[in-house]
């Protein structure tokens, strides 16, 4: 799909862990804010349950991946982060986590939300982790109806925060793309923000050349010239 979608100027993505928004979409991202769009993150869990180093102390590991992940963000240009705190490895799609999720909606009031596939995909069954099908159901049911609506949790309204109306929604790791971003002059800056993440990649040189088949692959399937790196999208118009 050709490069036709009308400018933005505030984005916001939302995750089920940290560096969930760096495999999916962190050279896409770094693009954007390089042509002056703002971009937030809103992150469910502190990936409390992630690692891979027996002697850190499990209390730990979420402070040190908020850390990662706030050092990642700046990596692309994003400084705004949210970390609602849910449990790793026990997210559902509550309606408490719809209302947390449509309170950032309200706050950032952004033109285009971008999160995971709610979609499980057998092919590729490691990106169809039970919480980041739970994130991407709760953030649909928060773009439509939830934020939109004013008498869907009325405490947000109490608390100042007013309804508003997504336009645009942008699934990452869905198996029915529909819009491929050209992250060729950015893929060096996805694999600095991947890179903060050090707790997680006990082989770090390993994990970049996955990630540089997959962006590859994207880009083959998207019909980008060779040698091109690329991220894919379902876009869902939201209106």
């Amino acid at each position: 799909m050709a490069e036709t979608i009308a400018p933005v100027e505030r984005v916001l993505i939302v995750t089920a862990h940290p560096d969930d928004v760096d495999f999916g979409s962190a050279g896409t991202v770094a693009k954007w804010t390089r042509t002056g769009v703002e971009v937030f993150y809103c992150i469910a869990t502190d990936g409390d349950a992630g690692g891979f180093d027996p002697s850190v102390p499990r209390d730990a590991i979420a402070g040190i991946r908020r850390e990662e992940q706030t050092k990642a963000a700046a990596e692309v240009g994003v400084t705004d982060l949210t970390f609602l705190g849910y449990p790793d490895g026990r997210l559902q799609a509550t309606l408490d986590l719809r209302r947390d999720i449509s309170r950032v909606i309200r706050r950032v009031k952004p033109d285009r939300v971008v999160t995971q596939s709610p979609v499980r995909d057998f092919k590729r069954i490691y990106g169809s982790h039970p919480d980041h099908l739970a994130v991407a159901e709760a953030t649909l049911c928060a773009v439509y109806p939830d934020a939109r609506n004013p008498f869907t949790f009325t405490e947000l309204i109490d608390e100042g925060y007013e309804a508003h109306a997504v336009a645009e929604l942008w699934i990452t790791g869905g198996t029915e793309p529909n819009h491929w971003v050209d992250i060729t002059e950015t893929i060096d800056v996805k694999f600095a923000a991947l890179r903060c993440h050090a707790s997680q990649h006990q082989k770090p040189d390993a994990m970049e050349a996955r990630v540089r088949e997959w962006n590859q692959a994207n880009a083959r399937v998207g019909g980008l010239p060779e040698g091109a790196y690329a991220e894919m999208f379902m876009i869902v118009d939201t209106r």
